[in-house]
């Protein structure tokens, strides 16, 4: 139905019920009974149209006061175009695999599939999900005040009288960027495999291979490359040729109350398992089970994490560290650089993967973090 039209008919049908009226009043007299039932059936059909114009003019009100719905273009998201055009890399389709910029060492693998792999690497790695944490290229210079010989204090002035500081002073240390190398082979027969997820294979064995090398490094660092943990902190020495309870304590002690609020322990599984048998005076264990920790056991209220990186007690080695991470700065460069060999695995049926990072870290504040060696 057209309200038009509806509408050019009402007025007809007005018109024409005028007519008879007026018809009857220009002859001075009554209507008869034939114009009577014109009258009355056009009447009718004016009520009749009456209501469908009303039911029309209330579609088209509320037809325009809808919310407008948008046309829904089938566009990809970032995100799924990216992992398109990786998984075109591993399994070599160049045409996909054409959209990705080139760098030195490779495909520089898109944004998101770096994010995920980097995101991949904190959830494993929580010694560098604690650190101070950056991603920027090339040097980053952090400044920080030394406490090692003081604390800033404030004392009373006269007027005229110069000051002099006795306290430490700001310096800086410099995060540079050493580059790593992950390796991961993938089967021919899985690349083959449409329905076999490729790209989450590699991100997240690459994930885990960044992880241990960046957990090997935090922790005992290298000479000459990333000094991690390995420098720059406080330091306890046992007094004979393991540690005891009395000296795990000592260890805390070290850190500043401000800073034991995130502190933990970190130290290997054998050192876990020597940590279980002290006892206190009345016979309790000192290493508790507990559901609600991060790893499953917390010593004097703080959470235990083993790692694998973490030397056993012996002569000269540090076994356990002690503190709130947050005083290591970690760089990890922005973008991976992604290589994907198909000739060098051939013979062993398996595509190499070759994923490169830049990294460093450096102790940032001494304050909140200590490590406890064994007597040398």
């Amino acid at each position: 139905m057209d309200l038009k039209k509806m509408l050019e008919m009402r007025a007809q049908k007005l018109a024409a019920l005028k007519a008879l009226i007026e018809k009857a009043k220009a002859e001075e007299r009554a209507m008869n009974q034939d114009e009577i039932t014109s009258f009355e059936a056009l009447e009718t059909e004016i009520r009749e149209l009456d209501k469908t114009i009303a039911a029309l003019e209330k579609t088209r009100e509320l037809t325009e006061s809808a919310p407008q719905t948008p046309v829904v273009e089938e566009k990809r998201s970032v995100e799924e175009r990216d992992y398109e055009v990786f998984d075109a890399l591993i399994r070599n389709e160049e045409t996909r695999a054409g959209e990705l910029t080139k760098g030195e060492n490779g495909a520089v693998i898109p944004t998101t599939i770096a994010n995920k792999i980097i995101e991949k690497v904190v959830e494993i790695c929580p010694i560098f999900q604690d650190s101070d944490r950056y991603n920027v290229k090339g040097t980053l210079s952090i400044p920080y005040y030394d406490e090692s010989t003081s604390d800033i204090t404030m004392e009373y002035a006269d007027e005229f009288t110069d000051g002099e500081s006795k306290t430490g002073k700001f310096k800086s240390i410099n995060l540079t960027g050493f580059l790593g190398r992950a390796i991961s082979d993938v089967s021919i027969s899985l690349i083959n495999d449409s329905s076999f997820d490729v790209v989450g294979f590699v991100v997240r064995r690459m994930a885990e291979s960044i992880a241990r090398f960046i957990e090997k490094e935090l922790l005992k660092g290298t000479p000459n490359k990333i000094d991690g943990l390995s420098k720059g902190v406080q330091e306890l020495k046992t007094a004979g040729a393991n540690f005891t309870a009395d000296e795990i304590i000592d260890l805390q002690e070290l850190i500043p109350d401000a800073y034991q609020a995130n502190a933990y322990f970190i130290m290997s599984r054998k050192t876990r398992t020597a940590v279980r048998k002290l006892k206190d005076g009345q016979g309790n264990y000192l290493l508790n089970k507990d559901a609600n920790s991060r790893w499953g056991y917390t010593l004097f209220g703080h959470d235990v994490y083993t790692s694998a990186n973490m030397d056993d007690v012996k002569a000269g080695a540090t076994v356990m560290y002690y503190g709130d991470y947050t005083g290591l700065a970690t760089k990890v460069s922005e973008n991976i650089n992604i290589k994907v060999l198909t000739e060098v695995k051939a013979r062993q049926h398996a595509v190499e993967v070759l994923g490169f990072v830049e990294l460093d870290a450096k102790v940032q504040n001494a304050q909140k973090i200590a490590k406890l060696v064994i007597k040398g």
